[in-house]
């Protein structure tokens, strides 16, 4: 068991090399990853969310109710940015009409699971973070399908309701199993030992899920795969920037800015991966774009918390010179 444990716990730590690995693994040798598809990755992404909800505890729902207000506010501002980056990015590269579905797509979903780690990683407020990822997550299965038919509706035919149901089978139902799972067994110390492996099991997940994508689609991905990077990267940077600015304008302090800025832009691409397959196969584009978010927003979360810490150190070590 402590063996497992310890391979989480790496396997956490190099989450976005070993999602990176797992792109390139089925770009190259697709038949590696042939095994997931369609419902497959709907289970996966269901064992995910269901490791999220074994990490839930009635904590945090009161961190939902002592800070309604600031939660409220990142919550808003993940559903409305998002998404209005995402739709001006399509107009202005033109991107093709699959691709720019599947960049919407990325944007109406809630936070990422990863995120809470990246916030941790950067000392931002991770009580913060935990609030507004649970509430997105609980409030996606309504505002996605609903952001969704808004913002992309004109382009293509959206199954809001397909959608609405999708999104409470794989996040609503298995988030409630896990939550109360942990509510009945959390004082066991089996069950504790257990959790430790759920990192593992999430990253291990998340890596299929990309891995299936890319090899279903990879081939497609060369045709327009710098035009689709270079609008999954702004979008991304974008809701970073616009995020932190957010804070700043709300006056949070610097963890809570930190942590905005981390939530708005890591959106919950996996989940995103999985709805472009299931109601957009006729554009697999989509579930490419999806799938590059995927890879990219483990990335570049990691490299984000470690500028904030390389800024912290910067700042300690002018403090230190002042003194001196």
């Amino acid at each position: 068991m402590r063996f497992l444990q310890k391979v989480a716990s790496f396997m956490a730590a190099w989450t976005p090399a070993i999602v990176a690995a797992a792109a390139v693994e089925a770009y190259f040798f697709p038949g590696t990853f042939a095994w997931v598809r369609s419902y497959t990755q709907t289970s996966l992404l269901g064992l995910i969310m269901l490791t999220m909800g074994l990490t839930l505890s009635g904590n945090d729902f009161k961190i939902l109710a002592s800070r309604p207000l600031d939660i409220f506010v990142g919550t808003l501002a993940q559903f409305s940015l998002m998404p209005l980056i995402a739709y001006c990015l399509v107009r202005c590269l033109d991107l093709p009409p699959a691709a720019g579905v599947g960049l919407v797509l990325v944007g109406c979903c809630p936070g990422g699971v990863s995120s809470n780690i990246m916030s941790f990683l950067c000392k931002g407020d991770v009580a913060f973070s935990v609030g507004m990822t649970t509430l997105s997550t609980l409030a996606a299965p309504v505002m996605t399908p609903l952001l969704m038919l808004w913002v992309a509706g004109e382009r293509v035919d959206v199954d809001a309701v397909g959608m609405f149901v999708s999104m409470l089978i794989v996040t609503i139902l298995p988030v409630g199993i896990g939550f109360s799972a942990n509510a009945a067994f959390s004082r066991r110390v089996w069950f504790g030992e257990i959790k430790k492996l759920l990192p593992g099991v999430a990253v291990a997940g998340l890596a299929c899920i990309v891995g299936g994508v890319v090899s279903a689609h990879g081939r497609k991905f060369a045709d327009s795969g710098c035009l689709i990077f270079a609008a999954v990267f702004l979008h991304n940077a974008l809701g970073y920037v616009f995020g932190y600015l957010v804070g700043v304008a709300v006056r949070f302090s610097g963890a809570k800015r930190r942590t905005i800025s981390i939530e708005v832009g890591m959106q919950n691409a996996g989940l995103a991966t999985v709805l472009a397959g299931r109601h957009f196969p006729s554009m697999p584009e989509a579930a490419v774009a999806s799938a590059v978010s995927c890879v990219w927003h483990s990335v570049s979360g990691a490299l984000l918390a470690g500028i904030f810490n390389w800024l912290d150190a910067i700042s300690k070590r002018i403090a230190r010179r002042r003194v001196l």
